[in-house]
């Protein structure tokens, strides 16, 4: 499918107030992810160490391994990251959640290439676009037991509005199709082995 015409913030047509020439045009959807995850999770009293392998933009052909290690309690409060390739040992909080949309990560690590210590902190939320309405998510599936599939996915919309004006020059009615470009961006096969 070709790709469609980024999504018009101000919410009218693109084309100058022309309608759409097809369905096509009013959305688009990419499965094909930029993101492949593979999780190995072994779970012993009370905590969880896992090897995560993960592949970024397959053209480039970009590999990170993370070994992680976290407590399983539903309280918990860090995790422990160690990434071999780029020298860096972090421990960072879990998501602190501030509003209802709105979550703080906060973390101290050491990079032992750069021999560099610091800290880092991250607001993120799964709402969020400039003029564009913006969903992220994570859906999780349960194939069978120790073996889920983890899908991270987005949306981008513009709804659809119905407007018009009187004495203005403008149609009394008229109406904007909106926009939907929903993608697949993160794919994580997790196996996890219980003690």
């Amino acid at each position: 499918m070709a790709a469609s015409p980024p999504p018009n913030p101000a919410g009218g047509d693109p084309g100058g107030g022309e309608e759409p020439v097809s369905l096509e045009d009013l959305y688009h959807i990419n499965v094909v992810p930029s993101e492949l995850f593979l999780k190995f999770r072994k779970e012993a009293q009370g905590f969880r160490l896992g090897l995560n392998l993960e592949f970024y933009n397959f053209q480039g052909n970009e590999f990170e391994a993370k070994l992680v290690l976290k407590p399983m309690a539903p309280d918990r409060r860090w995790k422990f990251v160690y990434e071999p390739i780029h020298g860096d040992i972090r421990v960072l909080s879990k998501k602190i959640p501030i509003t209802k949309y709105l979550n703080l990560q906060v973390g101290v690590g050491h990079n032992y290439h750069l021999n560099a210590i610091g800290w880092k902190w991250k607001l993120s939320t799964c709402l969020g676009g400039d003029g564009v309405s913006q969903i992220r998510n994570k859906t999780s599936i349960g194939l069978f037991p120790g073996f889920d599939l983890r899908i991270g996915w987005k949306a981008e919309y513009i709804l659809p509005e119905i407007h018009g004006s009187v004495g203005t020059g403008e149609p009394i009615f008229n109406m904007s199709y909106g926009r939907l470009h929903a993608s697949i961006d993160r794919v994580e096969a997790i196996l996890t082995h219980e003690s």
